[in-house]
């Protein structure tokens, strides 16, 4: 077994977060800290590819995400510890009895970094931006967090949980929904719903696409982001992202007055980095380099598994649409082989989408297991003919879910052609729209993928994978969308559980995709590095990283 220089607890995904119905008054956090007035170091981050995109609100990318956490915040944060919603940009705030109304109390005296006043104004004019997203945009740009969690826009009001926002007063704004949805406040987490300033938006044109940059297409604003966070976006060119500390920020500034984001493709050139001294941290450390960075007592912090890597299947694409071939295809793919091979140490087998430590995992949903010898008897029963099928997979990219995706696609698909399936390769670079290609509607039969939790909720997984009908699987299946949106709305507690449990099991009967595994990700730090602030669900917000004097 690996060693490890530290190891994060897994309290977080222990926990059923009850705490988002009833009257929430969690205590502000100060403003003051131990740390110096004035930050004075630079760190130097590696990070595995570029952003795709500044703008949180429509992407869904983990290393856009870990730049705009910086920069923007939203109403409620989350505590990496307990996994309870905490004080943001909200100081407090209570929902209604019938879980129709949430009221947020704000954070005074906030400015965005353009100087717009942080005020419910602020808040209602972000909540009406998502809510009328337009429609060009919105096929840009699949996968927006607002559809998966609110469930339709302002053009289909009926089918929606969002109804309006309220202005109550300056720093006291009203959410109003038209149906209860149990997880709003894990929900209002996500680096999705982080307050951008409005004149920032309209300068730069946020609903507007027509910025190609690194394959996708994104507004002048998703390359200038402004929020009130603690750090300031500076400038974004082919070599870094390079973030400056917020003067006016209203919290702890930490000790890191400039931050650069540095991308290195492979996990051994950000190795090399590490121990060249070019870089202070990196993510993601892959199996392969794992000894070596021990052997060199570097530190290395593993995350609990909080994501799920796939094999997406596309029922659109014949013959994917036959359930014997997509049982066949779950029964070609030695799981086992794939972790020992290409994963971190205690990473687990996944049967289902929602890890197993999440109240409404179900220990008992339909796995077929590896049985080639079944596989190729199912595809001989289903009338399979070698029909060619195109697996894409993405080139130059590291996730928490997905370390090697080369190595992984490659033995994948020994082991799908070795039950007899026609496999074409269809290599996509990750900055070349891979994520787009593979979301969307198209020709892709198969496809590797994953998904990183971002709250303590078996929502977070399922509903946005399979709480709609979405291009990716091309599955629709009316009565798990009617349970998945019934169980949003019902109280923490058996009964919810229960419910998802149920989901689980059906959607593992109907195979719209293969989950592999529950991967543990980790990340090296050099020794000038003190403590890290790792988290399950990546919320890591580098005021809080601590370095040696």
């Amino acid at each position: 077994m690996r060693r490890t220089a530290v190891r994060i607890g897994a309290g977080l995904l222990a926990l059923a977060l009850t705490s988002c119905t009833g009257t929430q008054n969690p205590p502000a956090t100060s403003a003051t800290s131990s740390a110096p007035a004035e930050p004075t170091a630079t760190f130097n981050f590696g990070t595995p590819s570029m952003p795709l995109g500044l703008d949180p609100a429509v992407t869904s990318d983990s290393e856009s995400y870990r730049v705009t956490r910086q920069v923007l915040e939203g109403l409620v944060g989350v505590d990496g510890s307990t996994g309870q919603p905490t004080p943001l940009l909200a100081t407090e705030w209570k929902n209604s009895e019938n879980g129709l109304n949430y009221d947020f109390t704000l954070r005074s005296k906030v400015l965005f970094h353009d100087g717009t006043p942080f005020d419910a104004a602020a808040v209602c004019a972000n909540f009406n931006r998502w809510f009328t997203f337009p429609a060009a945009l919105r096929q840009q740009a699949p996968g927006i967090s607002f559809k998966g969690i609110f469930k339709a826009y302002s053009d289909e009001p009926v089918f929606s949980i969002f109804k309006d926002c309220t202005v109550v007063s300056a720093d006291n704004v009203r959410i109003n929904l038209t149906r209860p949805y149990t997880g709003l406040l894990q929900a209002l987490t996500l680096p999705a719903f982080a307050m951008s300033s409005p004149t920032a938006m309209a300068a730069q044109n946020a609903d507007v696409l027509d910025q190609p940059r690194n394959g996708q297409a994104m507004s002048a604003y998703a390359g200038h982001p402004v929020g009130t966070g603690p750090y300031v976006f500076t400038s974004w060119d082919k070599d870094k992202v390079i973030l400056s500390s917020n003067k006016d920020y209203w919290g702890n500034r930490g000790q890191i007055a400039t931050i650069n984001f540095i991308p290195y493709d492979l996990a051994q050139t950000r190795q090399q980095a590490l121990l060249d001294g070019k870089i202070d941290a990196y993510d993601f450390v892959t199996p392969g380099t794992f000894d070596e960075l021990v052997k060199k007592g570097l530190p290395i912090i593993q995350r609990d598994p909080f994501s799920v890597m796939y094999v997406g299947i596309n029922q659109a694409v014949a013959p994917l649409d036959k359930l014997e071939v997509r049982q066949a295809i779950e029964l070609a793919i030695d799981k086992e082989t794939l972790i020992r091979k290409f994963f971190i140490d205690n990473t687990a087998q996944a049967s289902q989408f929602v890890p197993p430590k999440l109240s409404g995992f179900n220990n008992n949903a339909p796995a077929l297991g590896y049985d080639p010898k079944k596989a190729k008897e199912l595809l001989e029963k289903a009338g399979y003919k070698g029909e060619e099928l195109k697996f894409y997979y993405p080139l130059n990219a590291t996730r928490a879910y997905m370390p090697t995706p080369e190595k992984i696609y490659a033995e994948i698909s020994r082991q799908l052609v070795a039950v007899g399936l026609n496999i074409k390769p269809v290599p996509v670079d990750w900055e070349d729209g891979y994520l787009q290609r593979v979301q969307s509607p198209g020709d892709h039969a198969l496809h590797m993928l994953g998904w990183n939790g971002a709250y303590a909720d078996a929502d977070n997984f399922l509903g946005p994978l399979f709480g709609e009908s979405r291009g990716e699987f091309g599955y629709a299946d009316s009565d798990v969308l009617h349970r998945i949106e019934r169980a949003r709305g019902l109280p923490d507690g058996d009964a919810r559980s229960t419910q998802y449990q149920g989901i689980n099991a059906s959607i593992a009967a109907a195979v719209p995709a293969v989950p592999i595994a529950f991967p543990i990700s980790a990340l090296a730090l050099s020794d000038k590095v003190e403590s890290y602030p790792a988290s399950p669900v990546l919320n890591e917000v580098f005021t809080n990283v601590r370095l040696k004097p």
